[in-house]
């Protein structure tokens, strides 16, 4: 998701990627884009919790980071990795699971494994 935003330019809004338009055309690509970015923020939205810190802990450690690090960098960076169509998620449901998961990585021993069911 965070590279997907970074293809966004932060004054225009719109996205950019040299290889997909030279390969299918600038508007396409751009649409396409919109799409993939949109489609990323809703499927973050439905993924449970446990999966998401799955994630956050084995992208952090390729990363070689401390993962409340690694939450603590994605969480500044949430407005622009907001998509400009929301499609039905919202920003502060969205800023709730940032939230949620930076509390999950920074402590977890106080967070046991039974508080988060399966995925």
């Amino acid at each position: 998701m965070e590279y997907v935003a970074s293809l966004r330019d932060a004054q225009s809004g719109a996205y950019s990627h040299w290889g997909l338009s030279r390969a299918y055309g600038e508007q396409a690509a751009k649409q396409a884009l919109a799409e993939a970015h949109r489609q990323l923020f809703l499927k973050l939205l439905r993924t449970p919790l446990r999966a998401l810190r799955d994630d956050v802990m084995l992208s952090a450690g390729g990363l070689q980071m401390p993962a409340g690090e690694f939450m603590e960098r994605f969480r500044s960076q949430m407005p622009a990795l907001l998509p400009q169509d929301l499609s039905g998620g919202s920003a502060r449901h969205f800023s709730s699971v940032l939230h949620a998961l930076s509390v999950l990585v920074s402590d977890p021993v106080r967070t046991p494994p039974e508080a988060i069911p399966p995925a």
